[in-house]
Formats: C-alpha cells, structure tokens, sequence
C-alpha cells in the first residue's frame, strides 16, 4: 500500500485552494498512491471555505477508489464540522445519542410513545 501526503494550508484554507488540492489529490491517486494522509494541522481559523476544501477532497477520494484519512484537525476546525453537521469528513463515527423520545425503527403495529 502506498501511503502519500497531502497538507492543507493554513491558517485557513480558501475557496481558491479548492480546485489546486483536489486536482493534486487527483495526481497522487492516478501516480499509484492506494491512500492519502491530509494533513490539517495548519488550519487554525477555519471557516466554511476549509469544510468545502474538506468535503470536497473526500469526494476526489471516493471518485479515484482511494482512502483518505485526515488528521491534525484541531478543536476549532472539528468544532465547525461538528456545527454544520459534518463532523463524518473526519473519517470518525458520530459519538451522539438519538434524541430522546425518537424510535429508530417502527413496525406497523407499534403504538407512538
């Protein structure tokens, strides 16, 4: 498995980084990388061009068949993920409980609670 580096400027990636870190994801997948480490170490003022740049590297990943796996994120950058519902980018499992009251599934003969 080969495993390469991808890192994410800082302090805050911008809607222009987009394109520019996508097309290099591209790059390293189609020169026979199986994975990609996304380094966001740097991002420390993060703003909702830097859960773009995020989203969108995911879906390059998933469009060329490779992994990705994002670390150095920190409590800012995790806390604007979170708060716009996607925390998942990160790779990691919601760590939330179902609201309360709310079933998860329903058979016709149950009655609401």
């Amino acid at each position: 498995m080969t495993i390469r580096r991808l890192v994410l400027p800082g302090p805050a990636p911008t809607a222009q980084d987009t394109a520019r870190l996508c097309a290099r994801l591209a790059l390293l997948y189609e020169d026979g990388a199986t994975a990609v480490e996304c380094d966001a170490g740097a991002v420390t003022a993060p703003g909702l061009a830097a859960v773009e740049v995020l989203a969108r590297l995911r879906l390059t990943a998933r469009r060329h068949g490779g992994a990705l796996t994002v670390t150095g994120v920190g409590p800012a950058y995790r806390a604007l993920l979170d708060l716009v519902g996607l925390v998942e980018l990160l790779g990691e499992p919601e760590q939330r409980e179902p609201p309360g009251g709310v079933q998860e599934g329903v058979e016709p003969d149950d009655l609401a609670v």
